[in-house]
């Protein structure tokens, strides 16, 4: 019986991840355009972070912009029909060329209006996303071929230099396969994507690679590797301190710590959320319910789990 409740679980995560479109919901009530039935809240106005690196909220991802020596450098451009938007809100900054485009992953909400800009803006992506966005309908039409990566990584790669340098890092599967840490080294300032989009239970999409259990090694990993960082844009969220992105380390190690002890012990997955607590200083973390219906990531883990 246990086990057919387990199943049941993921047969709804499954459900709700169809196709890959594992993205960040917004809260209840938000209003703004969304697709693949996720709603988003409108576009923002830009606002600056640190130095040269800005922030537009709203419409999908978080979308930031770097303006270097030469020209802008954009990280992720939200759902589709949001190039001229960016390009405005850009303009409100600069008036340098838009040279690259990086996106943190493959989801629709980061990638959605990569086709809008001209050819000649090189694309960078880890390389499993370049692979996963290779299976993405929108990229199957040839007019939208120039919204696929120029360039891609496997585990770091520093654009530009000086103290425009950007480095790219890949620490392996969580959200997906092919999250990519962004960071803008002068500014001392990173862009998680949705390996870090709020401070709470992260979104694991196994269509396009990612892990529950490898989440937690994955943001350990960039925690104790990514060095002199102070402001973290997260995926769909406020502006993030490090020490929240330390912390949501932490928090996946103990999610994942026990879910082990609950599959050890028996409990079914939706068990497993019910009797999950969480130390005081994760006050404020959102989980449970919504992806993988009432057991959470916990049924993505158990699954990935009984695999070993």
């Amino acid at each position: 019986m246990k086990r057919i409740l387990v199943l049941g679980s993921i047969v709804l995560f499954g459900a709700l991840t169809a196709g890959g479109l594992m993205a960040e919901q917004a809260a209840p009530g938000a209003q703004g355009r969304g697709g693949g039935g996720f709603t988003f809240p409108p576009l923002g106005a830009i606002e600056q972070v640190s130095g040269n690196v800005y922030m537009l909220a709203g419409e999908g991802g978080n979308t930031a912009i770097y303006v270097a020596a030469n020209g802008v450098v954009v990280v992720d451009t939200k759902v589709e029909n949001n190039g001229q938007a960016i390009l405005d809100q850009v303009r409100k900054v600069t008036d340098k060329p838009i040279t690259h485009i990086i996106n943190t992953h493959t989801h629709f909400d980061h990638t959605g209006s990569n086709q809008f800009f001209p050819a000649t803006v090189e694309i960078v992506v880890q390389e499993n996303t370049a692979a996963n966005m290779r299976k993405m309908p929108v990229f199957q039409d040839a007019a939208n071929k120039n919204g696929l990566a120029d360039t891609t990584f496997s585990d770091k790669k520093t654009l530009l230099g000086g103290k425009d340098a950007i480095d790219l890092y890949y620490f392996g599967p969580a959200h997906t396969n092919g999250d990519a840490f962004v960071v803008f080294r002068d500014a001392k300032v990173m862009h998680g994507g949705d390996a870090f989009a709020r401070k709470g239970e992260g979104g694991v999409d196994p269509n396009n690679g990612g892990s529950g259990v490898a989440y937690a090694d994955t943001i350990t990993k960039a925690a104790q590797t990514i060095k002199d960082v102070t402001t973290v844009i997260p995926g769909h969220s406020t502006l993030m301190t490090w020490q929240d992105f330390v912390d949501f380390g932490e928090f996946n190690r103990l999610f994942l710590a026990h879910a082990r002890a609950s599959m050890k012990a028996g409990r079914t997955a939706e068990e497993a959320m019910k009797s999950f607590v969480l130390p005081e200083k994760f006050k404020g973390y959102v989980v449970g319910g919504g992806r993988g219906g009432a057991a959470g990531n916990f049924a993505v883990i158990y699954q990935e789990l009984q695999k070993k």
